[in-house]
């Protein structure tokens, strides 16, 4: 993995940070995009060196933000070996007070968002003959949950994306995968409430929370070159909650 290049979204925090992380110190140079955070961005840029890390501010949810940030990225490191979708955003409400606009924001950042940086990579790598493109949804699009009707919805729906451009991307040396992590211990797990955590942990068979470096292990293997034999595939990261 050494030299090679990724775009991880929604990486300067929380999983996205693990995996950014886990990238570089596999050799990687690694464009870290980030929306509404620059200190944690800068801050991890300022750990790891400009040279090896760059960062870019942007809202996935816009087509015109992605082309910005995937043409930044192109122009500092010189091409993308490996993308890593994991920007996402929740708009939790009970679907009997779920607003239009719940469901249109959180479509057009975790789906539609997705789809336009997953489509620029596709392109860029198609055209250069190899390519990993890493989607990372949830264990709610695998067993839903209430009062995440949208953000279920959008979590499902990147398991047909990812198996669509995997059929697609087969014959061009383009693998596309999908890691579905549990409850991981980040700052949108913290602010769910403590009695909420402990019901939800007593249901894990592992009874604990995830730990970010675990998923990024799991994106860390599928972005490896050596695992090009891996495409179309989810992976999940959930400590037994959902088998």
């Amino acid at each position: 993995m050494t030299g090679q290049v990724a775009l991880v979204t929604g990486g300067a925090r929380g999983i996205g940070r693990a995996i950014s992380e886990r990238l570089v110190k596999r050799g990687m140079k690694v464009g870290v995009g980030y929306s509404s955070d620059p200190t944690s961005a800068e801050n991890l840029q300022s750990e790891y060196g400009s040279d090896r890390i760059t960062i870019h501010q942007g809202n996935i949810g816009a087509r015109g933000d992605c082309e910005r940030v995937f043409d930044e990225v192109i122009n500092a490191h010189g091409r993308v070996d490996v993308l890593v979708n994991n920007a996402g955003i929740t708009a939790d409400k009970m679907l009997t007070k779920m607003e239009v606009d719940d469901w249109d924001r959180v479509v057009q950042v975790n789906l539609s968002g997705t789809f336009y940086m997953a489509h620029l990579a596709y392109l860029h790598m198609a055209e250069r003959g190899s390519g990993r493109i890493v989607n990372i949804s949830s264990v709610i699009g695998e067993q839903g949950n209430a009062g995440q009707v949208n953000y279920a919805a959008t979590k499902s729906g990147l398991f047909g994306m990812t198996m669509s451009m995997a059929q697609e991307g087969s014959r061009k040396g383009v693998t596309v995968n999908c890691v579905a992590p549990g409850y991981i211990e980040t700052d949108m797990v913290a602010a769910v409430p403590e009695k909420a955590i402990e019901k939800i942990v007593s249901g894990i068979p592992m009874k604990r929370l995830g730990r970010p470096d675990e998923v990024a292990r799991v994106v860390e293997f599928l972005a490896d070159p050596e695992s090009e034999y891996i495409t179309g595939q989810v992976y999940s990261v959930n400590g037994g909650l959902h088998m």
